[in-house]
């Protein structure tokens, strides 16, 4: 090979290794880490502290900060009544979560320093209501806080394929009388939500 030549690759080599080595490498796409998991579902609303009122039967999950033994889940007895460590049997039917909370607090002062006490209604059973006629299920079932009339429906099995929607109605007691609402089922399913009536307890939902 000629001396010529031999200089000339001489001269190139250094230029073609360094273009070499500042090509950008090929994009690749972003792969997520295998570790990645999904986003924590919210758990399901518990009973307004501040509205429910609390009865016989209800399920309460009474929480005191750092006092393990103190916390655990209470059933209110027929009288009303729950029993907490330290403090003994103390009323609870009548009174909202809050209310309780309170109630309990100032009674735990006596045995633990500046207490921090949670009350949340964990099952309700206290309050019902009924459904009789065209629906998957009739009879009594147990009211959510704030309950309506599409999720009463919903929680009975929802209406049969024979139920008359037009002629759907509440039957409530209202100062010793019986006082008939009618309902505007269609409407309430469309997204009406003034139309979606909030239930109390003891009402009776018919469906024709």
């Amino acid at each position: 090979m000629k001396s010529g030549s031999l200089l000339m690759i001489a001269i190139l080599a250094p230029g073609l290794l360094w273009s070499a080595q500042n090509q950008e490498p090929a994009t690749t796409p972003a792969v997520p880490p295998a570790t990645a998991t999904p986003a924590t579902l919210a758990p399901p609303p518990a009973a307004a502290n501040d509205t429910y009122v609390i009865g016989p039967n209800d399920v309460l999950t009474v929480t005191v900060w750092k006092e393990t033994t103190l916390s655990g889940s209470v059933l209110v007895r027929p009288d009303g009544m729950i029993s907490i460590p330290l403090v003994g049997d103390i009323q609870a039917a009548g009174l909202t979560p809050l209310r309780l909370a309170d109630q309990i607090t100032t009674s735990l002062k006596k045995f633990v320093q500046d207490p921090n006490v949670s009350v949340v209604v964990s099952s309700i059973h206290s309050k019902v209501v009924y459904l009789i006629g065209e629906v998957g299920k009739t009879g009594p079932i147990e009211m959510s806080p704030d309950m309506t009339l599409l999720e009463a429906i919903s929680s009975a099995g929802g209406l049969s394929e024979f139920a008359n929607k037009k002629k759907i109605y509440i039957l409530r007691d209202q100062g010793g009388k019986r006082e008939r609402i009618p309902v505007h089922y269609k409407e309430a399913l469309a997204g009406n939500r003034a139309l979606d009536l909030e239930l109390k307890p003891g009402d009776t939902i018919v469906v024709p």
